[in-house]
């Protein structure tokens, strides 16, 4: 389990590393404020049928969009995971 924490949260552990301090620490910032948005969509909208599913939609895109941005600065530091 920690060692999946330190893949993801770790900016020295995870595919971010390979950038810029400046570069990592925007990035992280982003994701950061997504996961937010997305945990409060998700919580916020517990009880109903329609919105539990939007909270569904908004993990797995959540999700997408982070193994999309880890997968993009692996190609664009030439590095696979």
């Amino acid at each position: 389990m920690r060692e999946t924490y330190e893949a993801v949260m770790n900016e020295n552990k995870n595919p971010l590393r390979r950038l810029p301090k400046a570069q990592r620490f925007q990035i992280m910032v982003f994701l950061s404020a997504m996961w937010t948005t997305v945990f409060c969509l998700a919580i916020g909208s517990y009880g109903f049928w329609g919105e539990l599913l939007l909270g569904h939609v908004a993990l797995a895109m959540g999700v997408l969009i982070t193994g999309l941005t880890f997968k993009q600065v692996n190609k664009r530091t030439g590095r696979e995971l």
